[in-house]
């Protein structure tokens, strides 16, 4: 794309913003999954990787940039909101930066790759700051959510236009290899949200438009084939099944009926599903494979937990920072990688950060009183617990098109309790219908 074309589009963005900053937060939440590439740097930055700049990455900095801007010249809307995650934040990002930058003093991190992934980790929490600075009352808040459940039901729809090609369903513009545990993690999390808000809420046409949704979200998050997203669901349904004073039973039910009940499942479920998952305990001949007892695992199961293991290995070396970010291979388990690139002070401060996110949803979920908005809090304590065992299988929390909407929906349910009432005449779920 000509960079001049791109300037004058910043430069209108820019304008747009600055009068009403709500519409810059709509096109930031459409391209959290909407967003094609501009571009992609010729040499690769580290773990095999190139430079890839989105639409989104434009769309988000330019916002941030005007939001900025207003802040400047309005001090009355301050930078950042109080909430009960400020301080694990802002420990986060300076433990991860410090790692880093002991990295690169002591050549575990070499070239731009530790710096560009730390400044992608930092995106996430100018997603969460500016949502929460700017969601004014709860028909706003609303507005937003729809805003991201209609993102959510677009992006179904092309993932289920891929299942006839037999490949595995990816989210759009992934390349043409894409990012099935990704759009997994994704989808388990909104489906989490949309179920949370089916159980609480008192209106039936909220319940129905909730489960149909459910229904559209679950066909590719099925055929994206993602082990890691399969293994969470039993973990979101017993989270609904716990917090939910009034469904309980029926959570409970289906629990049962996937755990305990895996005959039936087989039965239920679309063959590719199936073979997925068993094919975790097939090994190849020629392969190496990683026993646990007399289980043996496939290839991919097996490269995945031998880097857990060689990370662990050096990160004995280096406890306390570790290697900083980039700075050791590539592991697909948020937990050892998190532990080897910034040491055990960094893994605990994430853990902590997990930890206040998943409670501060428990406490928006006590404190609200409207049934929608517990069902919100609800569905965001669930997808937390969901992702934080997906994380077993992938490293979900640095992922952007994941992280993103987490975060957005972390500044939403934090805040909730907060904001200014609804007018009678407007309650909150009129107002979401209308954008979904």
């Amino acid at each position: 794309m000509d960079f001049a074309y791109i300037l004058v589009i910043a430069f209108a963005v820019f304008l747009v913003v600055f009068v009403r900053t709500e519409l810059g937060l709509y096109l930031v939440i459409f391209s959290m999954l909407l967003s094609p590439k501009l571009g992609s740097g010729s040499g690769e930055l580290a773990e095999g990787r190139r430079v890839v700049i989105r639409t989104e990455d434009l769309v988000l900095i330019v916002v941030a940039f005007t939001w900025l801007a207003k802040t400047a010249v309005n001090k009355e809307l301050g930078l950042a909101r109080k909430t009960p995650l400020n301080r694990p934040i802002l420990w986060y990002m300076a433990v991860t930066t410090i790692a880093t930058l002991f990295g690169y003093a002591t050549g575990t991190v070499h070239g731009l790759g530790g710096f560009f992934y730390v400044l992608k980790y930092m995106e996430f929490f100018v997603v969460y700051y500016m949502v929460a600075n700017n969601l004014g009352d709860r028909s706003r808040a609303w507005r937003f959510v729809g805003a991201a459940f209609l993102t959510a039901a677009i992006v179904s729809v092309i993932g289920a236009a891929q299942i006839p090609t037999g490949r595995r369903v990816s989210a759009p513009f992934e390349g043409s290899e894409g990012e099935p545990n990704t759009f997994g993690g994704y989808l388990l999390f909104m489906m989490a949200l949309a179920g949370g808000i089916a159980l609480e809420t008192k209106r039936l046409r909220v319940r129905l438009t909730c489960l149909a949704l459910l229904a559209l979200m679950a066909l590719p998050f099925a055929y994206t084939l993602s082990r890691a997203s399969f293994l969470a669901v039993p973990f979101v349904l017993a989270a609904l099944g716990v917090f939910s004073p009034r469904r309980r039973a029926v959570v409970g039910a289906l629990l049962l009926l996937l755990v305990a009940a895996p005959l039936i499942g087989v039965a239920i479920l679309p063959k590719p599903v199936v073979n997925r998952i068993l094919y975790t305990f097939e090994p190849e001949a020629g392969s190496a494979t990683v026993k646990l007892g007399k289980v043996a695992f496939d290839p991919s199961t097996s490269a995945r937990l031998m880097s857990v293991q060689r990370g662990l290995y050096r990160w004995a070396q280096r406890p306390i920072l570790g290697y900083g970010v980039t700075g050791t291979e590539l592991m697909d388990v948020q937990y050892a990688r998190s532990l080897v690139e910034t040491g055990i002070v960094g893994l605990a401060v994430f853990l902590w950060l997990a930890w206040s996110a998943l409670k501060a949803g428990l406490g928006s979920f006590r404190t609200l009183r409207d049934p929608d908005e517990r069902g919100l809090a609800l569905g965001f304590v669930a997808g937390t617990i969901g992702l934080l065992v997906h994380a077993a299988g992938a490293n979900t929390f640095i992922i952007v098109r994941i992280m993103e909407p987490f975060w957005f929906f972390a500044a939403v349910v934090v805040s909730l309790p907060g904001l200014a009432a609804v007018p009678a005449s407007a309650p909150p779920l009129r107002q979401w219908r209308r954008v979904a």
